[in-house]
């Protein structure tokens, strides 16, 4: 069975909301999910023990990656393949060069072939359907890579 892991940090809960409608639309897909809140004090799985990693983000401090995400990749100390990326920001802070600015880094970082998924802050509403379809555009670009 197909599995991925889903690392993500939030502190408002809008990055957790995003994860939970990811995790959501994988599993309808038949993929196996192993979720992680970055900076929870638990032991950080393996990313070469899933098929795929999705890594989200808020942005933090005009256009800032938090401090547990950063130590999320060092700790990790590798780039594993097949990485995806989402993220939540705020357009108020920085505007629109700023915007989920820590996701577009990090896309930017692990060389994913995917366009980072930005979201203005919850993911409810119109932004719903977004997480949904970004999701389900990861798993065919994640079966065109591999099957």
């Amino acid at each position: 069975m197909v599995s991925f892991l889903i690392a993500y940090a939030s502190w408002s809960g809008n990055t957790q909301e995003v994860a939970e409608l990811i995790e959501e639309t994988l599993i309808s897909s038949g993929i196996a999910v192993t979720m992680h809140r970055i900076g929870g004090g638990i032991a950080i799985p393996d990313p070469r023990q899933y098929d795929a990693m999705l890594i989200g983000s808020f942005t933090w401090d005009k256009g800032a990656t938090p401090h547990e995400v950063k130590d999320f990749v060092a700790d990790i100390g590798y780039k594993p393949d097949n990485v995806y990326v989402f993220g939540t920001g705020d357009t108020q802070f920085g505007g629109d060069a700023l915007f989920c600015h820590a996701a577009v880094k990090l896309a930017r970082f692990y060389e994913s072939g995917y366009e980072p998924l930005q979201i203005e802050q919850s993911p409810r509403g119109v932004q719903e359907e977004k997480v949904i379809e970004w999701s389900k555009g990861v798993i065919q670009h994640w079966k065109y890579l591999n099957e």
